[in-house]
């Protein structure tokens, strides 16, 4: 079968490998298709949270078909489309899918049931490769309690967990303002349903959320992990109001106000991953009906997953790029 290999760090290949077998205790899975993360591009440059390894498959963005079921396997049937979680404890260590063991960049692989998702029918494959961004989102408008229709809330960051955040909100009732430099991203914000965006290249951000808001944001979720944003999400938020920390930024220091927190009596949460809303947010997409197609604005088959990455690393001509591998 062919997959997509980081043979070492910065070497991409796509190459025929062993198609794997399966236990009795798991499943054999055909991948469909599967998303490029900005994280996939830490991998290949040799840099990620957790301990890795070389030669590594990446692909943690994925819908698939179960096409084998081992004998000892309940509740999963041939054709049954599903979607897997990253983080996967097994009895050696927890492992992350795609990063320190194989993902799903290639045509076949085996996985065991409890990391599994059923999708219903009215969650297509755009949908589905996109399931584990959008429970980031997800959870990051959950992690403060949720909104509804009374609250607006600030995105700062387009990129696909910023919009995934986005489209969450939106899903919930919520007026959304995005914020991001890039036009592509504010576009297919608009596109989502957000209400409007700002570009903080132009103007003031701040000066321009506090007038749309009238004060400010009850919730801002900070998706860039950027300096500038980092150093503007206080200013966006209304007194009292909530903050949901997901962009990801390691090793830097920046100035940033922090007696905003105290002196506007706010409300800050760490979100890193999905714990524990899979199944809700599936739900969630299935009923609300939310198109998150604009988000995957390009596609490719396996063998040009070379052109795929390339294509992956400019934010001003691409979202999301995934890979249709069957």
């Amino acid at each position: 079968m062919k997959a997509l290999i980081f043979d070492e760090p910065n070497k991409p290949v796509v190459t025929q490998v062993q198609t794997p077998g399966i236990t009795d205790n798991e499943v054999l899975i055909q991948s469909r298709r599967v998303g490029i993360c900005h994280s996939d591009y830490e991998l290949l440059a040799g840099q990620y949270i957790i301990p890795i390894s070389y030669p590594v498959t990446p692909g943690h963005e994925w819908v698939g078909e179960v096409v084998e079921v081992g004998k000892n396997v309940k509740g999963l049937k041939r054709g049954d489309r599903v979607v897997g979680e990253c983080v996967i404890n097994t009895p050696e260590r927890i492992h992350h899918f795609g990063f320190s063991m194989d993902g799903a960049d290639r045509e076949f692989f085996a996985a065991r049931p409890e990391w599994l998702h059923k999708l219903p029918d009215a969650v297509d494959d755009t949908k589905g490769a996109l399931i584990e961004p959008f429970t980031c989102g997800y959870y990051a408008v959950l992690r403060n309690g949720g909104v509804c229709a009374a609250d607006t809330v600030v995105v700062s960051g387009g990129g696909t967990i910023g919009l995934v955040s986005a489209a969450a909100a939106i899903g919930m009732g919520a007026r959304v303002i995005v914020v991001d430099p890039v036009p592509l991203r504010r576009d297919i914000a608009m596109q989502l349903g957000a209400d409007a965006t700002v570009d903080p290249m132009d103007g003031d951000p701040v000066e321009a959320i506090k007038e749309m808001t009238k004060g400010g944001a009850d919730l801002v979720v900070e998706c860039a992990g950027h300096a500038s944003s980092l150093a503007n999400v206080f200013e966006y938020a209304r007194e009292e109001g909530d903050v949901s920390m997901v962009g990801i930024n390691i090793g830097q220091k920046i100035n940033v106000d922090l007696g905003k927190i105290q002196i506007k009596n706010l409300n800050v949460k760490g979100c890193i991953g999905s714990p524990g809303v899979w199944p809700a947010a599936i739900r969630f997409l299935e009923r609300t009906g939310l198109d998150l197609s604009p988000i995957q604005t390009h596609s490719y088959g396996i063998d040009e997953a070379l052109t795929a990455l390339d294509l992956g690393k400019s934010p001003d001509k691409a979202v999301k790029v995934t890979l249709e591998i069957s």
